[in-house]
């Protein structure tokens, strides 16, 4: 028999210890209600993985067959699959051993922006460009192309998301993700300038989504997933008006498992026509979806929605709802109380980013109603809140809205920023083909509303919910929604903090 040596004495406890230290243990989960629930696990999005962090999970798997068996679980509970033959080789890999796929719990789908076919004139538009596309090389993009068309005609991609979801026997979590490379980041800033060269070349992501989630929704509803959690920080509605017919059916049996949706819409114009054409859909969805714990249906901070809250959520009740969020909508007062009033025994955590309140609403009445009403509330998130006047006033001829507000403090939510992130498996790093593809948010700036800091939907209480209440005899609390300084016309970064802390009763000094 071989005799154990140096760390191989150790027991199998202490080495999962150790392999904690290198990436968090794939069992530890965080509760539904905390703010962190959400934004470490849905909107911040996959960060490019630490290369010793990745290499020294795979180095101490090819020890010996203890170590192989205790370092899966760290490898393979969060899976990431690009749109590319090189990464579902890797993903029929991976589904086809079963001791793998039993520990994933989370799969992230990572789609890249879809060549329209007939517009991939790559020379003529170089010709048209003057040099300012010179560093493309022609022989990638047309590879490229030719390899994404191959992939949708073969239905390769579809037989192979069949057969891993039926492998996923833990799956919880699937995430929709766009990505884009250096080539497509490179020729979508030229296109956005000038708009006659898509007649020459074209990429849009309507197509991607729509090719995205009926593949998906066909492999988790003909697999019977245990899925209960779907994130989509990058949706396009424009996607779900051409397949809602289609794909109804599905999205009713698939919802009725769900217990945590997450839906961030960043497409363009006219976003009220479009949510206004989908609420049956959502209706459908909603009222299928008897389990939901937490939910997020969010829109950009520099186009906030002009439809009635109930024109999506249809009046309905959800009896284990403990987190509830929007972001980026116009609202009156009474829109957001009757939603609140209708979960106040269970709602835990409320998050109202980028709302802002109709002309003759205020926040104070909101805010009273929470505080009085709510039996349950540990924490409400008011980042950003405004008034829709004010908000015109100062950004009306801005296209982004950052997170700050103007000549002030910052805006952000310390207690937001939860630097755990989810790490790509390393093997699908090294072994696609387009390997220079990155998560399109990585590139775009954090502090704005298109980075995963602006789309994140964090849930927890700004404060431990054990911390109890200051009892000090400073008398800064205000005594009643009158005190809050409320005038009606705009809300500032202090306001909104110390109404945040009001709302749950905490002392605005000392919580």
């Amino acid at each position: 028999m071989t005799r154990k040596t140096g760390i191989q004495k150790l027991s199998n406890e202490l080495l999962k210890d150790i392999l904690d230290h290198i990436e968090a243990d794939p069992d530890r989960s965080v509760s539904i209600d905390r703010r962190a629930y959400l934004s470490v696990e849905s909107f911040h999005l996959p960060s490019p993985p630490l290369p010793l962090q990745a290499q020294d999970i795979g180095h101490f798997r090819l020890v010996c067959r203890r170590f192989a068996e205790l370092g899966i679980p760290y490898q393979f509970t969060r899976v990431a699959t690009r749109f590319s033959r090189a990464g579902f080789q890797r993903l029929e890999k991976i589904c086809s051993r079963p001791n793998l796929a039993r520990h994933t719990k989370k799969f992230s789908y990572l789609i890249p922006y879809f060549y329209i076919e007939g517009k991939e004139q790559i020379g003529d538009l170089l010709d048209l460009a003057n040099g300012e596309l010179q560093s493309l090389d022609i022989s990638y993009f047309k590879r490229k192309a030719e390899a994404q068309r191959n992939l949708i005609r073969s239905g390769e991609d579809l037989r192979i998301l069949k057969k891993a979801m039926l492998a996923f026997r833990s799956l919880q979590h699937v995430q929709l993700l766009r990505l884009q490379d250096e080539t497509d980041r490179c020729l979508l800033d030229y296109l956005q300038e000038d708009d006659s060269a898509t007649e020459l070349v074209d990429l849009r992501w309507t197509p991607a989504c729509v090719h995205a989630l009926r593949t998906m929704g066909e492999a988790l509803a003909s697999s019977q997933s245990p899925l209960s959690r779907f994130s989509g920080p990058m949706m396009n509605s424009e996607s779900l008006i051409v397949i809602k017919d289609d794909i109804s059916p599905m999205v009713v049996s698939l919802s009725e498992r769900l217990t945590c949706l997450e839906l961030h819409f960043d497409d363009g114009p006219d976003m009220n026509g479009k949510m206004r054409h989908l609420s049956a859909f959502f209706k459908n969805l909603f009222v299928s979806a008897r389990n939901m714990q937490a939910i997020h249906i969010g829109f950009p901070s520099r186009q906030p929605l002009e439809v009635r809250l109930e024109e999506l959520f249809h009046n309905i009740h959800w009896e284990k709802l403990r987190a509830f969020g929007v972001q980026a909508w116009r609202l009156d007062a009474q829109e957001i109380i009757h939603m609140a009033r209708r979960h106040r025994k269970t709602l835990r955590g409320l998050r109202l980013r980028d709302v802002q309140l109709k002309n003759g609403s205020m926040w104070k009445d909101v805010l009273a109603m929470l505080r009085a009403e709510m039996e349950q509330l540990d924490w409400v998130s008011l980042r950003r809140i405004d008034y829709a006047n004010h908000f015109d006033e100062v950004w009306a001829d801005s296209m982004e809205v950052p997170d700050y507000p103007p000549g002030g403090a910052s805006d952000s939510d310390d207690e937001d920023d939860f630097h755990a992130h989810v790490i790509l498996d390393s093997d699908d790093e090294a072994s696609d083909e387009e390997d220079s593809y990155t998560d399109s948010e990585q590139h775009s700036n954090a502090d704005t509303d298109y980075g995963p800091n602006a789309n994140e939907l964090a849930l927890s209480p700004d404060t431990p919910a054990s911390m109890p209440i200051c009892t000090c005899s400073r008398n800064s609390f205000p005594a009643s929604a009158e005190e809050l300084g409320d005038n009606g016309q705009c809300v500032i970064y202090q306001q909104r903090k110390l109404w945040e802390k009001w709302v749950v009763g905490r002392c605005p000094e000392h919580s």
